[in-house]
């Protein structure tokens, strides 16, 4: 059973305003090339489709464009998606159960009654079944109907409110089961806090999200999502993909790409490859003096770090960066001139409207003296 395992596509998402619709198509075009080329028996996409809950127009126009061309790279294939904790899970969730016969199943809400269980899809190959469990982004209140609450009435943990529900369903230990799921699993022995994180992702004060990654060892395979970056928690067999295209400035120099998942018979070793994925620009930090920053002019999404230790002119060195980089993202000094607080002792209240003007344009001259105090005089109507 060959599957393709990825995660927060985050359609629609800006990069420091800077729209990525153009290279989010372009990423799209190549999963649906290398699904051409692999043909996967399934495509699991763990959570965050889009980047907000109400996406544009524009974001489930690309979404839809990059599933009618992926159904038809793989027209026997199974196409699997869950919510994630970016999406609206009842959109995601829009008609279930009419897409399921088309082997596309788009889960968005997690079980909450009694008689809802996970949703299980299950393929055959000539080992036998592969049960693939999906399990939207969940939060212990969503759930609280059947999972119960603590010793003092409140919601449970993240932790435990995950164990409930796996503990619920009747897994057959001896068939191949994977689970798909978008929450922040914690590798044995780490705190939340040892975790790295990216900007781009949604972390809880405390990290009480977090969920221990030991409830998933009774699975063969875990296909997680949320992480933004590609990384395993405990075995190999437990695997955030991450983002295939980078989502903030903390991703920069990222290798992105897809698991592709090769499960053979029960109990055998699997094979996970990363299938490269190559973006259309790369996100870049580029830091160093302006002569030399100016020096790597490119067309990728840059951010600037200057470390020049004199003062430079605001406004020439804006300009020409933007002219170097069309699609800067921002820029930053890393050292800026300390204050001057000799000057800085007189307070703003006793200088006259003239010096203060002067301080802040920094007039030198005595033409821009002359002329500013002119300025000044006309508003004053001072003769």
């Amino acid at each position: 059973m060959k599957f393709f395992h990825l995660s927060d596509l985050h359609i629609g998402l800006k990069l420091m305003n800077r729209d990525l619709r153009e290279d989010q198509e372009y990423i799209l075009n190549q999963i649906v090339e290398a699904a051409r080329r692999e043909q996967p028996e399934a495509v699991v996409i763990a959570g965050d489709i889009y980047d907000k809950a109400v996406p544009s127009a524009e974001s489930v126009e690309v979404f839809n464009r990059f599933i009618t061309e992926m159904t038809a790279a793989l027209p026997r294939s199974v196409l699997m998606m869950i919510s994630g904790n970016h999406d609206s899970g009842p959109r995601v969730d829009c008609f279930r159960t009419v897409l399921s016969r088309q082997n596309l199943y788009m889960i968005g809400i997690p079980p909450m009654t009694e008689g809802q269980h996970i949703e299980k899809v299950t393929i055959k190959d000539r080992y036998g079944a592969v049960n693939f469990y999906l399990l939207p982004f969940v939060k212990p209140s969503m759930v609280k109907g059947i999972t119960g609450s603590d010793e003092n009435g409140n919601h449970l943990s993240y932790n435990r409110a995950i164990q409930a529900l796996i503990e619920r369903e009747a897994i057959d230990e001896t068939q191949r089961n994977v689970f798909v799921s978008h929450q922040f699993y914690l590798p044995a022995g780490k705190r939340g806090e040892d975790v790295e994180r990216m900007d781009s992702e949604i972390t809880t004060v405390g990290n009480i999200d977090q969920v221990s990654a030991g409830i998933l060892e009774r699975f063969d395979y875990a296909a997680l999502g949320h992480i933004h970056k590609p990384m395993k928690v405990g075995e190999g067999k437990l695997r955030y993909c991450g983002t295939p295209l980078a989502c903030s400035v903390s991703e920069a120099g990222q290798q992105k790409g897809i698991l592709m998942v090769d499960m053979g018979e029960k109990g055998r070793e699997m094979a996970v490859t990363v299938l490269p994925l190559k973006p259309l620009r790369q996100v870049r930090v580029i830091k160093g003096e302006l002569k030399e920053v100016l020096a790597q002019a490119c067309g990728d999404y840059v951010s600037v770090v200057l470390t020049d230790k004199v003062d430079l002119d605001v406004f020439d060195m804006q300009d020409r960066i933007r002219l170097a980089f069309p699609r800067l993202l921002e820029i930053r000094r890393e050292h800026v001139r300390s204050a001057d607080y000799d000057r800085d002792l007189v307070s703003e209240e006793e200088l006259d409207p003239f010096e203060l003007c002067c301080r802040f344009l920094k007039a030198s001259d005595e033409e821009d003296k002359a002329i500013l105090r002119d300025v000044i005089h006309t508003v004053l109507g001072v003769k």
